[in-house]
Order: C-alpha cells, then sequence, then structure tokens
C-alpha cells in the first residue's frame, strides 16, 4: 500500500493551504480530515469558511461603527477628512474587533457536538445548544446593524441631512430669540440717550436760528446789539448742554455699543459654531440605527435575520450533521487516549421515574491504583500494629505472672 492508497487516494500535499486553513478555522484535526472520505473534507471546510466570512464582516462592521461612532460629524453625506491617526486606529480597531469574533466563532463551532448523530435536531440538542445560541444571537446582532446602516447609508444620509437642518433651524431660531431680547434692550438704552440728545442738539439749532436771523435783520434792526448779544449768549448756552451731556453720557455709549458688538459677535459665534456643532453632533451611531429603523422596519429586520442565519448556521449545521469517519475516528481516538492514561467509560443503566435512563460513568484507573495502594499499605499497618500490640500485652501478662510484686507497691506508713 503506497502513501497515497493510504490516505483514501488522495496525496496530502495536493490539498490546498486554504482548505487546511477552512478547516482550522472550523476547529477540525487535519490529520483525519486527510483520512477521511471527501465529504467529511467538503463539510468542514464549508463550516470554516462561514466562520471566516463572519469573521471578515465583523472586522468590516467593527471598522464602521468605530469610524461612525468617534470619526469627525458633519452634516449627513458631507465629505469630512479624517487624520491619519484616526485612520490607524479605526484599521487596528477593525483588525483586532475581527480576530474576536473569529476566535469566538471558532470557539463555539468546535465545542458544538454532533449531538445524536443524526440530521434531525431534537430538543434534548436545542437546550444543551442554548448558551451557544445566545452568544450567536448577541454577536449577530453586534455585527448586523453597523453593516445595516452601511448598506442602507445613501438613504440614511438624505432622512439625517433633512432631520439635521431641521434641528439646526430650531436651535438657530431659540439663539436668535434668546439673544435678540439682550440686543433690543441694549438698543433702547441707545436710543433713549440718542433721543436725549437730539433734543438738546435741537434746542440748540433753535437758538442758533434765531441769532442768525436777527443778525442778518430777519427777526428786528440787523448787527449784533443787544438783544443779539443775548441770542448769542443763549446759543453758546445750548451749545454747551450738548458738549456736557456728549462728555457725560460717551462713556455709557460706548459701553453699549461694546455690549451690542459682543453679542452680535456670540450670536454669530453660536450660530455658525456652536449649533452647526450640535447639529453635526446628530450623526451619530444611534441615530442612524434609528433612521434606518424609521425609513424600513422590515429591510432591517431581513437583513439582521440574514446576519443572524451566517452566525448561528455552523450551530445548527453541526447539529444536523451525521457522523461521517472523520467522527468515528476523532471518536475512536479520544476513546484510545483515555484507556491510555487510565481513563475508562462505563455505561450504567438506571431506572428513574420517567423511565430508563443511560448514565455515563468514568473510572480512573490511576487514581484508583494509588487509592488501593494507599489502603493496603493502612491496612498491613493496622495489622502490623496488633500485631505489635498483642506480643506487648502477652509478655506483659507472663512478667505479671512471674513477678507480680513488680507492679504493686505497699504504702509505708
Amino acid at each position: 500500500m503506497n502513501h497515497s492508497d493510504y490516505f483514501n487516494g488522495h496525496d496530502p500535499k495536493s490539498i490546498s493551504w486554504f482548505t487546511r486553513f477552512l478547516w482550522w478555522c472550523a476547529g477540525a484535526d487535519t490529520y483525519f480530515l486527510l483520512r477521511s472520505p471527501k465529504q467529511d473534507r467538503v463539510k468542514y471546510a464549508g463550516i470554516g469558511g462561514i466562520v471566516l466570512a463572519t469573521g471578515a464582516l465583523a472586522m468590516a462592521s467593527g471598522g464602521f461603527a468605530f469610524s461612525t461612532a468617534f470619526g469627525p460629524k458633519g452634516m449627513a453625506g458631507s465629505a469630512e477628512s479624517a487624520s491619519t491617526v484616526f485612520l490607524v486606529a479605526t484599521a487596528l480597531f477593525a483588525v483586532a474587533w475581527g480576530i474576536m469574533i473569529f476566535n469566538l466563532d471558532r470557539f463555539i463551532v468546535s465545542s458544538t457536538g454532533k449531538g445524536d448523530g443524526t440530521d434531525s435536531i431534537t430538543w434534548k440538542e436545542f437546550g444543551q445548544a442554548i448558551p451557544r445560541i445566545l452568544i450567536a444571537l448577541i454577536l449577530g446582532l453586534t455585527i448586523s446593524k453597523p453593516l445595516e446602516i452601511k448598506i442602507l447609508e445613501t438613504e440614511i444620509n438624505v432622512e439625517l441631512r433633512k432631520k439635521q437642518q431641521e434641528k439646526l433651524a430650531e436651535f438657530n431660531e431659540s439663539t436668535n430669540k434668546r439673544f435678540q431680547q439682550d440686543i433690543d434692550r441694549i438698543d433702547a438704552d441707545l436710543t433713549k440717550l440718542e433721543t436725549d440728545r437730539n433734543v438738546l442738539v435741537e434746542r440748540q439749532k433753535v437758538a442758533e436760528k434765531e441769532y442768525i436771523d436777527q443778525m442778518q435783520g430777519r427777526s428786528g434792526a440787523a448787527g449784533f446789539g443787544p438783544r443779539a448779544k443775548l441770542l448769542k449768549e443763549l446759543q453758546d448756552e445750548k451749545q454747551r448742554l450738548v458738549e456736557v451731556y456728549d462728555v457725560k453720557t460717551k462713556t455709557q455709549v460706548d459701553n453699549l455699543k461694546k455690549m451690542r458688538q459682543k453679542k452680535l459677535e456670540e450670536l454669530d459665534y453660536e450660530l455658525n459654531h456652536t449649533n452647526m456643532e450640535q447639529a453635526h453632533n446628530l450623526d451619530g451611531l444611534l441615530a442612524r440605527i434609528e433612521t434606518s429603523h424609521d425609513l424600513s422596519p422590515l429591510m432591517g429586520w431581513i437583513l439582521t435575520l440574514v446576519f443572524l442565519s451566517i452566525e448561528m448556521g455552523p450551530i445548527f449545521f453541526k447539529m444536523m450533521m451525521t457522523k461521517g469517519a472523520y467522527d468515528y475516528m476523532v471518536e475512536n481516538f479520544n476513546l484510545k487516549q483515555n484507556i491510555e492514561n487510565g481513563i475508562i467509560r462505563e455505561e450504567h443503566l438506571y431506572e428513574g421515574k420517567d423511565g430508563a435512563l443511560l448514565m455515563e460513568k468514568y473510572r480512573y484507573l490511576q487514581v484508583e491504583a494509588i487509592q488501593k495502594e494507599k489502603e493496603d499499605a493502612l491496612a498491613a499497618q493496622k495489622e502490623l500494629s496488633g500485631h505489635i500490640v498483642g506480643n506487648w500485652k502477652n509478655a506483659q501478662l507472663k512478667k505479671l505472672g512471674d513477678r507480680p510484686e513488680d507492679f504493686y507497691k505497699s504504702e509505708q506508713v
């Protein structure tokens, strides 16, 4: 028998490295698969392919989730440039997340047994697989949501941008209303000061007109007479009142104008920075998930179920797989290893309240041998101790019969 015949007509060198890698992904033993029929090799390569694909999807999903949650925010659909450091961090997170999910899936699949070895799933098998199914369910939901929002990204951007613009308008309206009250109060104070000054200026102009009319003879004899002198003094007094008022109110007017300018600058900053940033922050992971559900709940559930079936498929496939040559070889090898290491499995049939129960019991021969050795040693030691005590007792009895006075001493009065 040559080497190829030993491996069922398949030379191990003809098995590609990728097939071996898929077997490793499925948690299968290459040594036994190389000696198994093609059917077993294909089954485990398929399971490994699903596990590998799930890891790849998890990697993409983690990258999308990380970039959405921690990336630069903007109006939905707008291209926001990210730094090189952030891109590297996203790539590292995606790889780490993908490897973690891949290893979890590989562990779940490799630890899922064949059940009863038939292609039907019994309630007992399903009950035993519930913990693995729950873990796979959680992983499937975690992977599916970021991929879902990426698939519906165009539609989500349109709807989310509309929501951001509506919120921005609400923010701006509230900000304008709040700042306008302060600006109106400042404008009212400035208007009052300006009105009071205009009254003084108007009085000064009236006095100036009367003086000019007098000098030009329109209100009496022309020339700088007594009346013109009085009008000149009145004009100067009115001009002085305007100047005094300007000096008196200059600081107040300047402060009011500065306050008004400051309010306008604060208003501009909130409108173009604070409110805009708040609107941009609406473009988060949770907002996109909610928008996706609002747009098409049915599509979201369909995509989620697709990813859940990919994640949980290998578990159900393994429960439906019938035992093949590979499984019997692995089982035989494990039993042989147990026997070589002194571990023997025994089956016992018990009568329970629900009928006969088949239970397994394991015997550990090395432990039993050590236990038996210890028990024999203790029994021998007990027997020897008994002989020693018996001989000592007989010697003492003989001595008592020969010389009783050695055991009794009279009291000396």
